[in-house]
């Protein structure tokens, strides 16, 4: 075990200027708003469902509302100073003139007027991977292979690039050996990859398929383009704030509030864990020490805080368990028991300390790699002891893509190629299997609530599901939208379960009484890995990281 005291000078910080508004009540809309205006085109007159955006000059906040059924937007007072604003929407077909507007003291007024985007291409730009892959032709299997591609960026970079079907087979097999955390600013390699290999008849598949929906034939798409319908209603009823982190190369996977109302965050492609304050936007990222030297890859998956508020990373590639004291500013480090030859593809992902209070243990998991290195490992890290999880021979599959700690910190273990939930007791480690239905292929990640059922996100099976272990059912509720895939969920312990996906764009809010699914369309593409419940308040919200963006995105919905 290594320990690194972090100096205030190592660390790299971002002041952020201008507004400074309270994140942590519901907003409600006052009746002197700072900014007010009709959003309007020539195709459909007044318009509801657009996201505008108002960004003060020097600012990286960057506040959004919906307009509603009558095209009306409404800023309100609280999030907004005076000064100069930049004003941005999102509305798929439209595009807005450069605008910007000086905002008094007292209420303005600007009216907004879209254009038509009349080009194919510029309308394809502003598309997600959803609605591109309702646009696609091909089969379900077909579109399957282009589920790898979000991982590391947008499907524009496939529909727009311009190799024929036998150039498009050395790409897929160089996109094949990238790890999951690659992005196109970080293409990590995995440690297996070598030199690249014959292809497989499916990767020959996947590259002939690319190359009939790209335009390596024609300089438009041979399939008309599919856009989802705007908000309405309930899912208007909300104020986004999205923040932007310090370096363009931030990556931040899961976000997580810690007791004080900070916002933490992983980065996905590099050694650093951050921290939002989203009281005064003040950003400080903190750099977390090499474990794998050479070209081995950076950064990680999850954050979390265990009983005494420390923040625990877990560390990937790198294949360390990461703790920082934010009192102290102390940081240690824990590596796994093994020689690096025996890592393989091996990533440590997902941690969880939330009851480590009980019995001093902590549940981690490694994705991928050796029969020795991989799988769910129990660790008491004040000894530095790691405990591999074991099954009798003739057990179900359990390769854990997620595992999460109940009230007693027994273990439940979820894989989205898995049609099973399972839970290992922290006393005896024996493990007890649970069938999922029979659409699923399983969850990807979840949450434990405060009655100790497991909810998650069913991303195969394009649904929300929750796992009571007093009943030992299984209830799921389908999205609303196709390819929303939501990749995780959680309950706020009062009403709502959130989720969220890779592709549609969509942060869902569940009503678990009466099965009732809002979709908030976020503010710009997001690529959504997990979800953070924000519970206090009358309403819940959410935080999000954007990995794509470099952003950190709150939904604060305005009505129940």
């Amino acid at each position: 075990m290594s320990k690194t005291k972090l100096l205030a000078g190592t660390l790299v910080g971002a002041a952020v200027l201008g507004i400074v508004f309270v994140a942590f009540l519901v907003a409600e809309t006052p009746s002197h708003p700072a900014l007010t205006g009709k959003v309007t085109s020539q195709a459909e007159g007044s318009m509801e469902g657009v996201i505008v955006g108002a960004k003060k000059v020097g600012s990286t906040m960057t506040t959004w509302v919906v307009s509603d059924a009558q095209g009306q937007y409404s800023f309100p007072r609280d999030r907004m100073e005076p000064g100069k604003y930049t004003v941005s929407i999102r509305a798929a077909g439209y595009e807005l003139p450069v605008t910007s507007v000086d905002l008094p003291a007292q209420p303005a007024h600007l009216d907004l007027q879209l254009n038509k985007v009349t080009s194919a291409s510029k309308l394809a730009m502003q598309l997600s991977n959803g609605e591109l892959l309702m646009s696609l032709p091909g089969t379900q299997e077909d579109k399957a292979a282009l589920g790898n591609c979000v991982n590391c960026h947008t499907l524009q970079k496939v529909l727009f690039s311009r190799y024929n079907a036998e150039e498009m087979v050395p790409v897929v097999l160089r996109m094949a050996m990238h790890t999951n955390n690659s992005s196109p600013m970080h293409p990590w390699s995995r440690p297996s990859a070598g030199a690249p290999r014959a292809p497989t008849a499916r990767q020959i598949a996947a590259a002939k398929y690319f190359s009939t929906i790209n335009l390596s034939s024609a300089d438009t798409f041979a399939f008309p383009l599919k856009t989802l319908p705007r908000p309405k209603g309930k899912a208007t009823q909300v104020i986004y704030t999205t923040y932007d982190l310090p370096r363009p190369d931030a990556a931040p996977h899961d976000a997580a509030v810690d007791a004080q109302g900070n916002i933490w965050y992983s980065d996905f492609t590099s050694q650093f864990i951050g921290k939002l304050d989203p009281k005064t936007g003040k950003v400080v990222e903190y750099p977390v020490p090499l474990n794998r030297l050479g070209t081995v890859a950076q950064g990680g998956l999850q954050i979390a805080f265990d009983r005494e508020g420390r923040v625990y990373f877990g560390n990937m590639s790198q294949m360390q368990i990461v703790r920082l004291d934010p009192r102290t500013e102390k940081m240690e480090t824990f590596k796994a028991p093994m020689p690096e030859a025996g890592f393989g593809d091996g990533h440590l992902t997902m941690i969880d300390a939330s009851f480590q209070h009980l019995d001093g243990k902590i549940w981690i998991n490694v994705a991928d790699g050796t029969d020795e290195a991989g799988g769910t490992w129990h660790v008491d890290l004040a000894t530095n002891t790691w405990t591999h999880v074991t099954y009798p021979p003739g057990s179900p599959s359990a390769r854990a893509y997620d595992v999460i700690a109940d009230s007693k910190n027994n273990m439940y273990g979820m894989s989205f190629t898995n049609d099973k939930l399972w839970m290992t007791d922290g006393k005896t480690l024996k493990t007890v299997w649970y069938d999922m239905p029979a659409k699923d292929a399983g969850c990807r990640r979840g949450h434990i609530d405060s009655q100790d059922r497991t909810w998650c996100g069913g991303f195969n099976g394009n649904d929300m599901v929750v796992f009571d272990p007093k009943t030992q059912k299984i209830k799921e509720w389908d999205a609303p939208t196709p390819w929303t895939r939501p990749y995780d969920a959680e309950f706020d312990d009062k009403t709502y379960a959130w989720g969220a996906g890779m592709d549609n764009d969509f942060a869902l809010r569940l009503n678990s009484q009466t099965g009732e699914f809002t979709e908030y369309l976020l503010p710009h593409e997001t690529n959504v890995r997990h979800v953070e419940v924000q519970k206090s308040g009358a309403l819940s919200s959410l935080w999000l990281g954007d990995q794509h963006g470099a952003t950190l995105i709150h939904v604060e919905p305005l009505a129940p």
